[in-house]
């Protein structure tokens, strides 16, 4: 199963319509999309809530194959937590759905990183869902760790230290 999730502040319309055109030509995998409601498209070729509670939220992660999701950190993480493949697409501010572009830097600073998979945009989304999957295996190995890297603990230490 495919988990498409557009975080829980903004809806995010332009990847929800992207995923639901791939989904009516793709008939070979389920798909749940948690959209928000303060969205004005509603999905036609998936199943979808607008919110999920945590712990439905985390039975559908487990569930999933791969994750489908706008360029935030909380995404990025839960597919690292979950150790899950994710198809990023970031939010666009000169399109209205972001204050700022930090989304396009974040997916810019994760492009090329074994899982994580980014669409510039909605017509690059299909080919990324198609490498996400044939590349499953890259990412579900292990999941990150939850604590921060060695050297940047020595350097936080070294500057507080001094």
């Amino acid at each position: 199963m495919i988990f498409l999730t557009v975080g829980t502040q903004e809806p995010f319309d332009r990847l929800v319509q992207a995923v639901d055109r791939w989904a009516a030509e793709s008939r070979d995998s389920a798909i749940f999309g948690q959209i928000s409601d303060r969205g004005l498209y509603r999905p036609r070729n998936f199943e979808w809530a607008a919110h999920l509670d945590i712990t439905r939220y985390r039975s559908v992660c487990e569930q999933a194959s791969l994750l489908v999701a706008h360029a935030g950190m909380g995404s990025i993480i839960t597919a690292l937590d979950y150790a899950k493949p994710i198809v990023i697409m970031p939010r666009r501010s000169h399109l209205g759905e972001h204050r700022n572009d930090h989304q396009y830097a974040t997916a810019r600073q994760f492009r090329g990183k074994p899982g994580i998979h980014v669409a510039d945009d909605e017509n690059a989304l299909a080919a990324e869902i198609a490498k996400a999957r044939r590349d499953n295996a890259v990412a579900a190995g292990r999941p990150h760790s939850p604590y921060a890297q060695e050297r940047l603990v020595r350097f936080l230490s070294g500057y507080f230290n001094n």
